[in-house]
């Protein structure tokens, strides 16, 4: 019976610990990637404001390979959206704003996630010749300590998709 008591004792404390080493982390996980693609800036910016051309490049536009997408009337520049569902999950990506000569700015809802915030920033190189990009993305994590952990790791899940797709959409855009 001490042995019971013990043993619950230091499961009731190490979750105390977790919990109170989770205070230390951000509430907010940020990451971001740049790149330079050598194509002029409204070639860049056709594709990252056209939610139909995400699919080409963005890692994360088609979530579960049995997703069906659903795109609304409107699929570039602010306002235009599309939803998918699938077997493993469902979600939305929404424009929230959309300028030619800054960028696009979105929100990803994916269920049982917390929604992120995210965004590609565009400026035109020192020479003008190609595209300076800044792709970040913002998740609210609260308080919870096992959503401040997956906020710890999120630029080692998240990034190396980030670059894969940052590369695509830089093939992409010297093509044309």
């Amino acid at each position: 019976m001490r042995f019971l008591k013990l043993f619950f004792l230091s499961i009731v404390m190490l979750g105390v610990f977790v919990f109170l080493l989770s205070l230390v982390f951000p509430s907010t996980a940020v990451v971001q990637r740049t790149g330079v693609i050598y194509a002029p800036m409204d070639t860049v910016y056709a594709q990252v404001s056209n939610l139909k051309a995400w699919e080409n490049w963005n890692p994360w536009s088609r979530p579960d390979s049995t997703a069906t997408l659903m795109y609304t009337d409107t699929v570039a520049g602010a306002g235009a959206s599309y939803s998918w569902a699938g077997r493993i999950n469902s979600g939305k990506v929404a424009i929230l704003d959309s300028e030619p000569g800054k960028g696009v700015y979105y929100l990803m809802n994916i269920d049982n996630m917390r929604p992120v915030k995210g965004g590609f920033e565009l400026k035109p190189t020192a020479d003008g010749a190609g595209t300076v990009i800044f792709w970040h993305m913002e998740i609210k994590l609260g308080m919870l300590p096992w959503w401040k952990l997956r906020g710890f790791v999120s630029d080692r899940i998240y990034g190396p998709s980030m670059d894969a797709g940052l590369t695509k959409l830089s093939e992409i855009c010297e093509r044309k």
